[in-house]
């Protein structure tokens, strides 16, 4: 069986229009990656359980590895290099993850901080215990978890998460 058309989508990715002839079954994540050089957008574990491939479609936080880029025709993509400022100034979450040492090897980073963003947008003053909640979604092997809660409650303390 021969593989199946390309189809053409147009998708605005950071604010910027993209226009793309892609295979039907290629993933968004796949898409941002390869198709538009963002290579911020992770591959974990590439079934939706580490988070690492968050992104921001039509402000709703999702998994890109289990998205397909026809399904984002036509949609706003924000990845985590569209998270900081035109000048290059970090976001609010950005910023606390630095300050609170909310990293270490900083692969499941770009996930948890489109995560974080998209959580605070909704909660913008969470409890400890919502906020811990919010982060079961995004895996990290390397810290304990407890910078990025703080990073979490230093960004809400802010009061804005963009």
């Amino acid at each position: 069986m021969a593989d199946p058309a390309p189809v053409d989508i147009h998708v605005h990715v950071n604010g910027t229009g993209r226009r793309s002839s892609v295979p039907p079954r290629l993933t968004l994540a796949d898409f941002l990656r390869v198709n538009c050089g963002l290579t911020g957008t992770h591959l974990g574990c590439e079934h939706g359980v580490c988070g690492a491939c968050t992104v921001l479609l039509d402000g709703e936080a999702v998994r890109a590895c289990l998205v397909f880029a026809v399904q984002a025709d036509g949609a706003e993509v924000t990845t985590v290099e569209g998270m900081s400022g035109k000048d290059g100034q970090l976001s609010t979450v950005q910023a606390a993850f630095r300050q609170n040492h909310a990293l270490q090897c900083g692969f499941c980073t770009p996930g948890l901080i489109v995560s974080v963003t998209a959580f605070l947008a909704e909660n913008p003053k969470p409890t400890d215990e919502e906020i811990r909640e919010a982060l079961t979604g995004n895996l990290c092997r390397c810290t304990g978890y407890q910078g990025i809660v703080d990073a979490v409650r230093a960004a809400a303390e802010e009061g804005t998460s963009a």
